[in-house]
């Protein structure tokens, strides 16, 4: 059998963002979103279980098998981590890894844009980065994070499923708290955050109605709340965060969510085309009181009218983003059309780039003349 730590050191050596370990196949890594094999013997079972073992030990090896999904985190010699999801599919054990890199990118480093800079001055309200699985939710919130730690002296308490980005103490005091071992659920370490004068709490996934409404409360109390969702827009996010409550308590969790949101951040990868890497695009929803009363008044499909007539105040849909990262160079036309929400509008709006540089100087002149 090889050694999980030999696959995991040489995917990072390969530059890969996941690792996928299924019985009778070989590892397989996945970089720039394509899925590769890597040069190892097919996988036993035996191998898949004896790799959990070594990661988590008997006693947790034990609540896998019982509940057929773990979620925990592993850190290799060199100091490299990995978020790991254990499970089994057919009866036998399969593991997925994520990398995380070992240093915390910046906004600016990420291409996100600079509103989101301003969101981290915040003194309170709740601000929610959304998206689907894989889609850097993590990585921007933990950028957030790391740019609050180097500008104010707060106490910063987060709860995560796993631990991903290891924050460093530095004008922050910063508690990172993971589900399962320091504390049993997110429903339990919010109960108790309150009372251990957190000024920031990171929620790492409003995953349920106890999990959502304590979130809320915390935002509610006067703290800034940072957490995630699994949603693709902004008009999305809200009416899931509702629908979570029953129906006779909706009204109320409408005035809650009007107070206290923020900002909603939904944002997707897009493969780049000028070196290897990912760029984010995504729709930036913030809280003007004219959102506030759509969503008071429960008239959440207003909410993209106001983002397409919000620009000026850092307001973006996703497709305005797209089209911005493809003018920068950074993303392929064709993909940026078949993603966008509207392709037919988009093909007009993208002239290719090699067109666009054309074009210019002749725009140039007219403004000129």
């Amino acid at each position: 059998m090889v050694d999980i730590r030999t696959i995991l050191a040489e995917a990072i050596e390969r530059g890969a963002s996941d690792v996928h370990i299924n019985v009778g196949m070989p590892p397989i890594l996945r970089k720039n979103t394509e899925l590769i094999n890597m040069d190892f013997g097919d996988v036993s079972n035996e191998d898949a279980k004896e790799m959990v073992l070594t990661m988590v030990g008997p006693d947790r090896f034990k609540k896998l098998k019982e509940q057929r999904d773990l979620d925990f985190s592993t850190t290799l010699d060199d100091g490299h981590r990995f978020r790991v999801n254990a499970h089994y599919q057919r009866d036998t054990v399969a593991i997925s890894f994520r990398v995380i890199p070992n240093q915390i990118p910046s906004i600016d480093d990420l291409h996100l844009p600079p509103i989101m800079k301003e969101l981290t001055d915040l003194p309170r309200g709740l601000v929610l980065v959304t998206g689907h699985t894989g889609s850097g939710k993590s990585t921007s919130l933990a950028a957030m994070v790391g740019l609050i730690n180097t500008k104010y002296r707060k106490r910063i308490i987060t709860l995560e499923d796993p631990v991903e980005y290891a924050l460093e103490n530095k004008m922050c005091m910063i508690e990172q708290r993971e589900i399962g071992s320091d504390c049993p659920e997110f429903a339990s370490g919010l109960r108790h955050v309150l009372r251990q004068d957190p000024d920031i709490i990171m929620v790492g996934e409003m995953r349920d109605l106890e999990t959502t409404s304590s979130t809320i409360t915390a935002a509610e109390t006067g703290h800034l709340v940072f957490s995630t969702l699994h949603t693709i827009n902004a008009p999305q996010t809200v009416e899931r965060i509702i629908d979570i409550y029953p129906a006779t308590q909706q009204n109320q969790i409408r005035t809650m969510l009007a107070n206290t949101l923020q900002a909603v951040i939904s944002q997707t990868l897009f493969r780049r085309i000028d070196e290897p890497g990912m760029v984010p695009c995504g729709e930036i929803l913030l809280c003007t009181s004219a959102v506030r009363n759509c969503i008071r008044e429960n008239r959440i499909y207003e909410i993209p009218n106001i983002i397409e007539t919000s620009r000026r105040v850092g307001m973006q849909n996703l497709d305005s983003s797209i089209a911005d990262m493809y003018f920068k160079g950074y993303i392929d036309r064709e993909e940026a059309i078949a993603r966008s929400n509207n392709p037919g509008k988009m093909e007009k709006t993208l002239i290719p780039t090699e067109q666009f540089e054309v074009a210019q100087p002749a725009e140039v002149m007219v403004n000129e003349g």
